[in-house]
């Protein structure tokens, strides 16, 4: 449902296809930037040869035969750190990076280097470049990874994103080829907790927490009518394509959110969508309203 269970520890990247007005594919698909749903596990395997790949949230590429190399061969080959190092890598702890990059294979030296040329002396956009030449299927979206954090990249790909400065184009090799990446932008890295019933139940007991936190219950609206708490805001989940695109209009990303559903899964994959939008502090409220109507509160009706 919605492809957004499958969370497997991704290696590297792939695109965040465009939205969708379908509404049992949108939630992946305007999960645009994100750092869960913009990642793949190239690791795996090599790229496909030119597959569009997948919706974001089912991170189960079945990668294909690789493309061939784009560029003539060299037997030379450049450092794997570019231009420059940041000094602000051990400042980057707790944060997400916006990341865009170009993918080519590890014989595809020349073209690195002419890619890397017109990029610095000839002011060409790596997003475009990533289009006509990237072998990741992140080309798509122009070679955009969306917001990433550390442990979602391979190693060396991880270490020369969170060293590099802002906006500058640097070059790192990994297994699967040579990559020119460029950091956009920075953030804090934003939280997404489980909450038990119970710890919610005795929240809701404080007036001032319902005053403060944002609630939001995803369930249908058949399901509310048989069972519901006091203070969420019902968004059912088959209506993502209508509240998803002004959800930063109507709630406040700085605030803690609080998200409800029957068991807890529809609930964890709107939570993991807002954390990817964002949202600093998410909770999953684990196993649902069932789980609280059983061990916080028997006043409940289950169904």
């Amino acid at each position: 449902m919605l492809g957004l269970r499958a969370r497997a520890a991704a290696q590297l990247p792939c695109p965040s296809p465009s939205p969708s007005s379908t509404p049992t594919t949108s939630l992946a698909r305007f999960a645009r930037l994100s750092p869960l749903a913009a990642l793949a596990p190239l690791a795996s395997a090599p790229p496909p040869a030119r597959a569009r790949a997948p919706p974001p949230a089912s991170l189960s590429t079945n990668w294909g035969v690789p493309m061939r190399p784009g560029g003539t061969g060299s037997n030379s080959r450049p450092t794997t750190r570019v231009f420059c190092t940041a000094a602000s890598s051990s400042q980057r702890e707790g944060k997400e990076l916006l990341v865009q990059h170009l993918l080519v294979g590890e014989k595809d030296v020349r073209l690195l280097v002419d890619l890397e040329k017109s990029i610095i002396a000839g002011g060409a956009d790596l997003s475009d470049l990533a289009v006509e030449h990237s072998l990741c299927p992140s080309k798509e979206n122009g070679g955009m990874l969306g917001w990433v954090r550390r442990g979602q990249m391979v190693p060396e790909f991880e270490e020369a994103a969170f060293s590099a400065p802002l906006n500058k184009v640097v070059r790192c090799k990994t297994k699967f080829g040579w990559h020119l990446l460029q950091v956009l932008a920075e953030r804090d890295q934003c939280v997404l907790q489980d909450i038990d019933p119970q710890d919610l139940h005795t929240k809701m007991q404080d007036p001032s927490f319902l005053e403060g936190a944002q609630l939001i219950d995803v369930r249908e609206p058949d399901e509310v009518a048989k069972a519901s708490l006091p203070g969420f805001k019902v968004l059912p989940l088959r209506q993502f394509g209508t509240w998803g695109p002004v959800m930063t209009d109507e709630f406040n990303p700085q605030k803690d959110t609080y998200v409800l559903c029957h068991h807890g899964m529809r609930s964890m994959q709107v939570a993991k969508w807002l954390q990817s939008q964002g949202f600093k502090k998410v909770y999953n409220v684990t196993g649902g309203i069932h789980a609280y109507a059983v061990k916080a509160d028997s006043s409940v009706p289950t169904y």
